[in-house]
């Protein structure tokens, strides 16, 4: 499929609002920033929410204070549209499938889910993503993961709401693109789609932040690495239909001076730690950006023309300076983040 520039020029961009700054900074500021760049719509994080809720409320809310948080919710959604922007989604509801039948940690993440779609409501979006959970507790059978992902798809029908599953590259059982999408294809319901991800593909199936190399070595030659992750994503522009991907999450990845250690550290795998800090905008950090664009390329040969999403966090080359650009540069950061789309939209074009 030839892909045109003026193809493309229609696709809606925007920007997840815990990539900017840091959850402590002012919301409002990051609104603004995020606004005069000019993107159109935020995913809207729950760390964010979170914390507009503790100021607005004066006083510290809980994670499961829903009561508050929708309060807290219905002035985000007013903050939006003073500064022009939708919540395309809200993110990231995490943990959730895989558990035993009568576990209390099943019990948890469906009353997560109940108060999750209460917030959906009072914010005004339509569309909750899910990411391939990291819980090393739950069941390996795809089956069951889509039953209960199925479950939660039918929650979410009757307000008219979608749910985007993600693959984290991290994750127990789903790491993949083509894992995720086997398992939406189990839950077989119309309401349930892909969020896609540059990082996420690429930090699966190609990269690896514990090599000295920084790509995935266990497959041999590099040669062969670059043919492996080429069929991936022909398979995926040959087998997603468009409609069923929701948007396309955009970052890079810093290969990291000194490989990580292949353990875990602090709850999190290495691919969670290197996802936290890792990950800059197209363009920054030159090492895989010709992957990212690849993967964009195979989003946009099945046809879809989603949201084009930027979600970064950018510690810099050495992880370490997170939430840098939040000291008086949010807005520079976030014009150079829509740049950084845009040229990734140049490369994608044939014509």
């Amino acid at each position: 499929m030839t892909i045109s520039r003026t193809s493309l020029n229609a696709i809606p961009l925007s920007f997840a609002s815990v990539s900017v700054g840091t959850p402590g900074d002012p919301l409002e500021e990051k609104l603004k920033a995020i606004s005069s760049a000019g993107f159109r719509a935020i995913e809207l994080g729950f760390p964010d929410l979170l914390s507009f809720a503790h100021s607005f409320h004066k006083k510290e809310i809980r994670e499961d204070d829903y009561e508050n948080l929708c309060v807290a919710g219905s002035e985000v959604k007013k903050l939006c549209e003073r500064y022009g922007l939708g919540i395309m989604m809200l993110q990231p509801f995490s943990n959730f499938e895989g558990w035993e039948k009568g576990s209390r940690e099943r019990e948890d993440a469906f009353a997560r889910a109940g108060g999750w779609i209460r917030i959906m409501r009072a914010v005004g979006t339509d569309m909750l993503q899910v990411g391939s959970s990291d819980s090393p507790n739950i069941s390996a059978d795809l089956n069951v993961l889509a039953s209960d992902l199925r479950e939660l798809a039918d929650m979410l029908a009757p307000h008219g709401y979608r749910l985007a599953y993600e693959n984290w590259c991290w994750a127990s059982h789903a790491p993949t693109w083509s894992l995720v999408w086997e398992i939406v294809k189990l839950v077989d319901r119309p309401n349930i789609g892909l969020c896609l991800d540059t990082f996420q593909t690429v930090g699966s199936e190609y990269a690896d932040p514990c090599s000295s190399s920084g790509l995935i070595e266990s497959q041999g030659l590099q040669q062969k690495l670059e043919n492996n992750f080429r069929y991936s994503l022909a398979t995926l522009s040959r087998t997603v239909p468009k409609e069923k991907t929701y948007l396309l999450q955009i970052s890079d990845a810093y290969k990291p001076t000194v490989p990580f250690e292949d353990k875990e550290i602090g709850g999190l795998r290495p691919r969670g730690r290197w996802s936290h800090d890792f990950r800059p905008y197209p363009f920054n950090s030159r090492r895989y950006t010709k992957q990212c664009v690849e993967m964009a390329k195979a989003v946009l040969g099945t046809g879809s023309r989603c949201w084009f999403s930027v979600e970064v966090f950018d510690g810099g080359a050495d992880g370490k300076d997170v939430g840098r650009e939040n000291r008086g540069e949010m807005r520079t950061f976030c014009s150079g983040a829509i740049a950084s789309v845009r040229t990734l939209l140049d490369e994608c074009a044939d014509s």
